[in-house]
């Protein structure tokens, strides 16, 4: 269980383990678009943290990792930005209204859903993966995905990259322009969440906040160097399989507890 917030000491310890959990979750985030939160979130709310302190927690690391992200997926020209200002703008109003909801009423009841849809999306791109075209048609209003995008984001904890990487990825989008646009949106949209849910209830548990944060910023480049040079059919691949596991864990998860 992690100390009280009023406990300033820093645990070492803990320290070393989340580094190592930050540099894990930012390693997959960066190289397929998604599960930094997800991945992280799930380890605090294992930990018995509530999913508001969880959300907050993970996004203050977050605001770090994913600048670094984004910067290195910039620098190897992996971002559309005529896209990632369709995604970023309305996953900022998103994100938002999504962290005071989250900030005001327990998020849990959504959880069921969003990953029934991932699910969906996830199989999706198993199949576009295995070289079957499912829809030539580009998703025309980013915009909107990145509103719902931004909003589930806030209140889940984690799911701004699998709702819009793999909406994205399921409707044709290129996978380098989609993942390295996908991660840097979610730097700006990750500062609008952070900001309202610290405005809330202030920074908690920071020895957690700075193992995240320095395992993902050590991961990150070498997450944009490997999206840049991976072949696209293998991204995908691993993209679908990780997007179907976690939605059949958490799905189960809620249908037999």
């Amino acid at each position: 269980m992690p100390d009280s917030p009023e406990d300033k000491t820093i645990d070492w310890n803990q320290f070393m383990i989340f580094v190592g959990v930050g540099l894990l979750a930012q390693l997959v985030d960066g190289a397929l678009g998604m599960a930094y939160g997800i991945v992280s979130n799930a380890v605090l709310l294992a930990l018995g943290l509530p999913p508001a302190v969880a959300s907050a927690t993970v996004h203050t690391a977050e605001v770090f990792t994913t600048g670094v992200s984004g910067g290195a997926h910039a620098l190897f020209g992996n971002v559309d930005w005529r896209a990632f200002r369709r995604l970023a703008i309305p996953g900022v109003v998103g994100g938002i209204i999504g962290a005071w909801f989250l900030a005001s009423v327990p998020g849990d009841a959504l959880k069921p859903y969003v990953y029934a849809y991932l699910l969906i999306l996830g199989v999706v791109v198993l199949v576009r993966a295995a070289g079957r075209v499912v829809s030539h048609h580009r998703v025309r209003h980013k915009g909107i995905l990145g509103f719902f995008a931004g909003l589930l984001d806030a209140i889940g904890g984690g799911g701004w990259g699998p709702i819009a990487t793999s909406t994205l990825l399921a409707r044709g989008g290129p996978v380098r322009q989609t993942i390295g646009t996908v991660n840097a949106a979610e730097f700006v949209v990750t500062i609008a969440i952070s900001s309202t849910l610290v405005a809330h209830m202030g920074i908690q548990h920071w020895p957690i906040v700075l193992g995240l944060l320095a395992g993902g910023v050590l991961a990150a480049p070498l997450a944009a160097w490997l999206v840049r040079h991976l072949p696209p059919r293998y991204v995908m691949t691993a993209v679908g399989c990780l997007i179907v596991g976690i939605s059949l864990y958490q799905l189960g998860r809620y249908l037999l507890g």
